[in-house]
Order: structure tokens, then sequence, then C-alpha cells
């Protein structure tokens, strides 16, 4: 898909020059390519401060700053994107500056993972320990874990654990 998306989009850009230099010309079309690459950058300035400005709100709240940071993504990738000379890049570039978009995509990636990832917690705040956590964990109940490790060679190891043994244990 990766290949296929570097294949296409210059392709793309190519049909657009020529058709849109054909329509209005050699020296309007680039500085249209220039000026969308200057509002671009402006926007992209703005609103990456903005977002900045609400992660540290959300980090000195402790709150969870995940979608914050997604956007902050998308606004960097939004600037390389008008930062590439191109039409259809710009576009695309524009579109992700406008925060419903950026909202649209975050839910439709959450969605879309939702149920592939796993969350782990241990320990727990005032209000208990979060799902996932080990039995016992933010209630006092359970001191430290204690394990012992040994150094294996990369090759002594496969799938079921280390060669000659019996496989993985746990011990708590």
């Amino acid at each position: 898909m990766l290949f296929a998306a570097f294949v296409a989009v210059p392709i793309v850009e190519i049909a657009l020059f020529i058709q849109v230099g054909g329509w209005i010309g050699l020296w309007p079309t680039l500085a249209v390519v220039v000026l969308t690459a200057i509002a671009g950058t402006a926007l992209m300035r703005a609103q990456g401060l903005a977002t900045l400005a609400e992660l540290q709100r959300r980090m000195n709240a402790g709150e969870n700053p995940t979608a914050t940071l997604a956007h902050g993504a998308m606004i960097l990738f939004a600037g390389a994107l008008l930062l590439t000379p191109g039409f259809f890049t710009d576009t695309v570039g524009f579109l992700l500056l406008l925060p419903p978009v950026r909202a649209s995509i975050i839910r439709s990636a959450a969605a879309n993972i939702s149920g592939k990832v796993a969350v782990f917690r241990t320990g727990g705040g005032p209000a208990g320990p979060g799902p996932g956590a080990h039995p016992g964990a933010g209630d006092g109940s359970d001191g430290p874990i204690d394990a012992e490790y040994q150094r294996l060679d990369p090759d002594e190891v496969d799938e079921d654990g280390p060669r000659g043994s019996s496989g993985w244990t746990r011990q708590r």
C-alpha cells in the first residue's frame, strides 16, 4: 500500500500540474504552489502552537493527552504535505488542518484498533486498580514482585522457552 502511494501521488501531482498549468499558465501555477506553501506554513504554525498549549494544559491537569498528541502529529504531517509542491498534497494538507477532519480520522483510527490493543495497568490511584491490574493491585496487600533472571544466548531460545527446559515459568 505504501509503495502504491509513492507511485500514485507523484503521478496525480504531475497530471494536476499539467491540467492547472494549461488552464491558468505556468507562472500563475507556480505562484499558487508557493502561496499555498506560505499560507499552509502559517496555519500549521498557529495550530501547532495552540495544540502545544493544549498539550501542556492537559499534562498539568493530569488528563489523558492522547487525542492532543494525535492532533499534533496530524498537524505536523499536514505541514509536510503543504511544503511538498503539488495540488493534491496541498489539498490533503489543508484538510488535515481542519479540526473536524482530524477528529474524524482519530475516531476512525481508534475504532479500527479497538480490541486489537491490550492495555495492562498495575497499581491504582484513588479509584483503585485499573482494568487488567493483577489481583490486589493498589490495595496495599501486594508487595514487591521477586524475580530471578538469567541471561541467555539468543540462539538458545525459541518460542517455547529456553532449549532443554520445560518452557517458561512464572513465579510470584
